[in-house]
């Protein structure tokens, strides 16, 4: 079993740095530590991790409500705020970004333990169960076969929007309906019409004949933002320069 990613986003190094060992020891895979708002939003973005730990007051213009607010545009991360001396209002708009669990600070090694392992908890039970129907058979120049529920179902290419990766697994979407199907990402793009589709980012690829805007940091399909990754941004830009 992979180990869950968790991303630190503390601006109290001391404080960041002995949570990171914490969860080292505990198994789980710190993913990095940020101390600003706007760094936060571009490591959630590239990394993808299962959870982060925010703290909710952060040096800068931004602080980690913002922060977590600017994510859960693009990215549904679960998220454990940390906080210290929070008035009403401030545990309100917290409150906005729906969080898994609040931690109080000053918090001991037990209680972030237990709080993270509740919340992991929380999220496995969140996953969608993958069938051992839903698999990826075979593709054709514009479509692929996908076994689901005892039939072989056939998915035009230009019927589907995006492709995500989550893990060793992949959820095809279309207008109408979402395939999660055992395939690792890259096993999926060779399969799959370059001249069609392209990858933005580690965990996506979209079809480019769907995007409604490409703005700096993500781009729109059916309303959905997606975001571009850094490494991924000449190639798309490439892309739409043939068009």
């Amino acid at each position: 079993m992979e180990k869950t990613k968790i991303l630190i986003v503390e601006d109290d190094m001391i404080i960041a740095a002995n949570i990171s060992l914490q969860l080292s020891n505990l198994g789980y895979e710190v993913t990095g530590i940020e101390t600003k708002a706007k760094e936060a939003i571009h490591h959630a973005l590239e990394t993808k991790p299962d959870l982060i730990l925010m703290d909710v007051q952060l040096k800068g213009e931004s602080n980690g409500i913002d922060a977590a607010h600017a994510i859960r545009r693009y990215l549904d991360i679960p998220l454990i705020y940390l906080t210290a001396n929070v008035d009403d209002a401030t545990f309100q708009k917290a409150k906005e970004t729906h969080p898994f669990a609040f931690i109080a600070k000053p918090f001991t090694n037990l209680n972030l333990e237990r709080t993270i392992a509740l919340v992991e908890e929380k999220i496995l039970e969140k996953r969608a169960p993958v069938s051992v129907e839903d698999t990826f058979v075979d593709s054709q120049e514009d479509r692929i076969f996908i076994r689901n529920n005892n039939k072989l179902v056939k998915v035009m290419l230009d019927e589907i929007l995006y492709v995500e990766a989550d893990r060793n697994y992949c959820k095809i979407f279309t207008v109408g309906q979402t395939y999660l199907i055992v395939s690792p990402m890259n096993k999926l793009c060779e399969k799959i019409d370059s001249r069609r589709f392209i990858r933005i980012h580690r965990s996506f690829v979209v079809n480019f004949s769907r995007l409604e805007a490409v703005a700096e940091s993500y781009v729109e399909i059916n309303g959905k933002l997606i975001p571009i990754g850094k490494q991924y941004k000449e190639e798309l830009h490439r892309m739409m320069n043939k068009v």
